[in-house]
């Protein structure tokens, strides 16, 4: 190789890349020895007696792994979580949520004739005050002020 030294600068600055990258068919290093002119050289990289060797990448197949397992509703756990729970799961929406749960809830007692219209409205207002963290803590208060009919 101490004669191809210079080539493999030539050709690395003719195809703007790093020597390293460049490679010699063991086979045609006469061939190669014998190239004089730039001319020649290119002839040779045509004919496939000097090639680059591509640079590696960094391989995408964990990172397609990882969501896969995503997509299938892993690494959601404690463990895997960054920031605050607001950060997940805005406020307002977490409020939303809630509030439809209760209203929903009270309008299924009000159908099946279970509470008065009188203590629907004020049941009602109170879920829109916040005054139950959940559910089951309206159904609570409800029994507790004799508000649900058995």
């Amino acid at each position: 190789m101490k004669g191809l030294e210079k080539k493999k600068e030539i050709v690395a600055r003719m195809l703007g890349c790093s020597k390293k990258k460049v490679r010699f068919d063991t086979e045609h290093l006469s061939e190669i020895k014998d190239a004089v002119t730039k001319a020649d050289l290119r002839s040779l990289i045509k004919k496939g007696y000097i090639k680059i060797v591509s640079d590696k990448g960094v391989s995408r197949a964990r990172a397609r792994k990882r969501h896969e397992q995503k997509k299938k509703g892993r690494r959601r756990g404690h463990g895997s979580r960054k920031g605050k729970a607001g950060a997940r799961i805005g406020k307002k929406e977490f409020w939303i949520a809630h509030v439809r749960a209760q209203r929903k809830a009270l309008k299924q007692l009000r159908e099946k004739g279970k509470i008065k219209e009188s203590a629907f409205r004020d049941v009602y207002r109170k879920i829109s005050g916040g005054a139950f963290r959940s559910v089951r803590h309206m159904f609570l208060y409800l029994e507790e002020h004799g508000l649900m009919k058995k």
